[in-house]
């Protein structure tokens, strides 16, 4: 219990860090305390660059997750009901951007936007960042929406079959409600992880400037409080999702028993 706690602490420390700076009074630099003021948490696209740079993630975030999403479910159908030639190959293929180190991806993905898309006139910028997000995610949701699969009793699809439900209506009626929280759960985590990439990110954009960008090129003068009132409200978001999720779990758990 004592270990648990002080793991708890460790990881809460740079959230509280993050909220209570966004309430310092600074003049130049949000690295020492100076003193209270809610004037951040009122303006808090007071800095230059961060409501622009939050618009540019959350459009991104939602294009990857939503086409991320949808083409990682058909994989994670194809992989668990069907046997064809290269399934192995595929599954193996699935794991490969899980698997490489961001750096390299971000490097590799470089190189092919530059060599093999500049003559069709793709450039770095918006629509190479959601190619990269989209990439990257697809291998979480595939991951996700197949344990969700796996673990699902036939029978339920069998009984659909047997009181004459058709293969249109036994999906519809019978798996896809089974299956939706583990797809919700594969976009909310696609989401998470294409609002928090840096490295590939840094190497594919070009101009344009995402959140965790900004906040990067904001560290060496001190990250402005704009950015620790965006970052904790962006925390507290995803929380409150976590939590509300949860309680309507258990809700409709409670009203089937």
């Amino acid at each position: 219990m004592i270990v648990a706690l002080l793991v708890l602490v460790y990881l809460f420390v740079p959230v509280a860090y993050t909220f209570a700076f966004s309430f310092n009074d600074y003049k130049k630099s949000n690295i020492t305390w100076v003193g209270f003021t809610t004037k951040h948490w009122a303006n808090p696209c007071g800095a230059q660059g961060a409501c622009e740079s939050l618009v540019v993630s959350l459009q991104v975030g939602t294009i990857a997750t939503v086409i991320a999403t949808i083409l990682g479910t058909m994989i994670a159908f194809a992989l668990v009901r069907h046997r064809f030639r290269g399934h192995g190959t595929s599954n193996l293929l699935v794991f490969i951007p899980m698997a490489t180190p961001e750096i390299v991806l971000g490097a590799s993905l470089l190189t092919i936007f530059v060599q093999g898309f500049s003559g069709i006139g793709l450039r770095l910028g918006f629509w190479t960042i959601v190619i990269a997000h989209i990439m990257f995610c697809i291998s979480f949701v595939v991951v996700t929406v197949k344990a969700r699969l796996q673990s699902l009793d036939p029978r339920l699809e069998e009984a659909a079959q047997d009181l004459y439900a058709g293969p249109g209506g036994t999906f519809w009626r019978v798996t896809f409600p089974l299956v939706l929280p583990g797809i919700v759960s594969a976009a909310l985590l696609s989401f998470s992880l294409s609002f928090d990439d840096f490295i590939i990110t840094n190497f594919v954009s070009g101009d344009e400037s995402t959140f965790p960008k900004f906040v990067y090129t904001s560290y060496l003068r001190g990250i402005p409080a704009q950015a620790n009132v965006i970052g904790f409200s962006m925390f507290l978001i995803a929380v409150l999702l976590v939590v509300g999720g949860q309680v309507i779990g258990n809700a409709r758990r409670a009203s089937k028993a």
